[in-house]
């Protein structure tokens, strides 16, 4: 009984190991404030008929999630830093009480309710006319099962009905330009793309960090499947992962190298990707992912 309490005692360590030297910021991981250089403006060289399903790009996992401790927290850049950044998968939890949309990630609210997440959108999509951001939207930390009638009033309220794409279709670039297309993760009439008409892979649990292995190996496979997939269908591959022995800045510091690296190697290649939505990512990580369509078209 002692000795497994002692191998217990032991994951648990390894899994904060190595935060006590301060943020860090490395090619593919950055825990520091501020982006090391920002790409506010990317798609605007993305050829207008190019269908958004063709488009590989950077987004984050919970996207708002910056407080509450190591479990809790998945980035450590404001949207204003990730958006000018060049992520442009936005993913939104939000916890509904009594038509109130507040940001959380589990019980650790976030400090920030949805209108605020809407009006940084705005801003940037009308600061960069050429961008176009797709948010992922879901309740989070409470079960009413009904926050559409919510979401349609902070939209009212904090952006206006115009911004959105009012479609489940795929969009082209020149569709998509200047709009907020939300991937609807909640029920109701159609505000946007159904979040489950994408191809998406989010083995988001990881145990202990032994685990890590098993995690990649969900990420490689799909991002394997992603070139020759249906391309009128978006891909979605999540490189995120936690545990109770491995909270999201762990896995990160190992996923997020591996996946670098898988990058790297295609780097010469024209492929489709899809979206790529990563805990802490840095900035070269995400040029990398932009420049894949940045090259000829498929």
């Amino acid at each position: 009984m002692k000795k497994m309490q002692l191998i217990i005692h032991l994951i648990a360590l390894s899994g904060i190991i190595g935060f006590s030297q301060g943020a860090i910021q490395r090619p593919d991981y950055d825990d520091t404030p501020n982006p090391e250089f920002l790409n506010p403006s990317w798609m605007a060289s993305i050829p207008d008929q190019r269908p958004l399903s063709h488009v590989t790009m950077p987004g984050t996992h919970n996207t708002m999630a910056l407080y509450g401790g190591v479990y809790a927290e998945c980035e450590s850049w404001s949207l204003a830093s990730q958006l000018r950044a060049g992520v442009r998968f936005l993913d939104i939890r939000v916890r509904h009480v009594q038509g109130n949309l507040t940001i959380h990630h589990g019980v650790s609210y976030q400090r920030a309710h949805f209108g605020q997440v809407l009006e940084g959108v705005v801003d940037f999509l009308q600061e960069r006319p050429s961008e176009t951001v797709l948010m992922r939207l879901k309740e989070e930390f409470s079960e009413t099962r009904d926050i559409y009638g919510a979401v349609v009033d902070y939209i009212h309220r904090y952006a206006h009905w115009d911004l959105l794409w009012h479609s489940r279709l795929v969009p082209t670039m020149g569709e998509a330009r200047g709009k907020l297309i939300i991937l609807q993760d909640f029920s109701g009439p159609d505000l946007g793309m159904r979040y489950a008409s994408l191809d998406i892979a989010d083995d988001w649990k990881v145990p202990t960090l032994s685990n890590v292995a098993d995690k990649w190996k969900s990420v490689y496979e799909h991002l394997e499947e992603a070139p020759t997939g249906n391309m009128a269908q978006v891909f979605l591959t999540y490189s995120s992962g936690a545990g109770v022995f491995a909270h999201p800045r762990a896995v990160a510091l190992r996923i997020n190298p591996m996946l670098y690296d898988y990058l790297e190697a295609k780097s010469d290649l024209n492929q489709r990707l899809g979206i790529i939505c990563m805990d802490f990512p840095a900035a070269p990580i995400i040029q990398m992912i932009i420049d894949f369509q940045l090259r000829s078209p498929f």
